[in-house]
């Protein structure tokens, strides 16, 4: 039965979150609420604050001193770097041998990138190219290739 049907005024109620103490003075009702209010917006600014700084440590970009000497080294390193699990972007400037990449660092290390251009034939940095597949390589791209021709 409700208040209505019997006839009675319905008590006042509030809607949302109170805690009753029974025997303590409002002053106290009113710090400890705004106690729990401020620890609650705490823990949500410093989860986002967290959550920040774990994006800009995700993607990290390199550039890696490599052995190329043509455009033909250029397609086949950003060929390659460009369908590796993980990274994201990468380009070679011929002129210079660098090559750019861009990388989520979850996925892919580092390491495992200048791992990536030696499969291919190239060296990269301090990782040098694996043997096999850099003679495989056409011979304008192996190591000074350019200049034998």
């Amino acid at each position: 039965m409700t208040s209505i049907e019997n006839g009675r005024k319905a008590p006042n109620t509030q809607i949302g979150f109170a805690i009753k103490f029974p025997s303590e003075s409002n002053f106290l009702r009113n710090q400890i609420s705004f106690g729990i209010k401020f620890l609650f917006l705490l823990m949500v600014f410093t989860a986002g604050k967290a959550q920040a700084q774990e994006k800009q440590q995700k993607i990290q970009t390199v550039v890696i001193m490599t052995s190329s000497e043509c455009g033909d080294c250029k397609e086949r390193i950003e060929g390659a770097l460009n369908y590796t699990k993980g990274v994201v972007f990468a380009e070679l400037d011929v002129e210079t041998k660098k090559v750019m990449v861009r990388f989520v660092t979850k996925k892919i290390s580092l390491q495992q990138v200048k791992e990536a251009i030696a499969a291919i034939g190239y060296d990269a940095d301090e990782v040098k190219a694996e043997p096999k597949a850099q003679k495989s390589l056409p011979k304008c791209c192996q190591p000074n290739g350019m200049k034998n021709l």
